[in-house]
């Protein structure tokens, strides 16, 4: 089998940050965006916790795809395997650059989120109680004062 993109990126040298993954063209027309919204340095640091990562998803995906101006363009937020961040799929051609000041504003309200977890009840989650909001806002908070708020070309850039 033919190596995927995702597994030919050097991961010994990638940085937290925000990547272009991927793009796609769809059928008829239209592009659809993958980011790679990494955390964590792989193999570097302790990977997000499966409980933080479960929170962060359900607060993310419920942010981004109520949000006034992108909602409707969200298709998908999710954590990675291998828990050192999230992939985000966005209709449309976009550069990292363009999708910064979204996660600056995702990671804001994560930071700071203070109430129930969306979805985060038996009825409607899978796993309900693995959720961990402590976690989740201290993770949310690193990645943004760390990464976020001062990002550098470095950290847009796959090595």
């Amino acid at each position: 089998m033919e190596k995927i993109a995702s597994f030919t990126i050097d991961h010994t040298k990638l940085l937290r940050g925000v990547y272009v993954s991927r793009k796609d063209n769809i059928e008829g027309g239209g592009v659809i965006t993958t980011f790679d919204i990494r955390m964590k340095l792989p193999n570097r640091e302790p990977a997000v916790s499966q409980s933080a990562l479960h929170t962060i998803e359900h607060l993310a995906a419920t942010f981004l795809r109520n949000h006034p101006q992108w909602g409707s363009k969200i298709l998908y937020w999710g954590p990675m395997g291998c828990c050192t961040g999230n992939y985000l799929l966005v209709q449309g051609d976009y550069s990292s650059e363009q999708i910064v000041p979204l996660m600056q504003e995702l990671f804001t309200f994560i930071a700071g989120y203070d109430g129930d977890i969306p979805g985060a009840t038996a009825m409607e989650c899978g796993n309900y109680m693995l959720n961990n909001l402590p976690m989740a806002r201290w993770e949310a908070r690193k990645f943004l004062v760390e990464v976020l708020e001062n990002i550098q070309p470095e950290n847009l850039m796959y090595p």
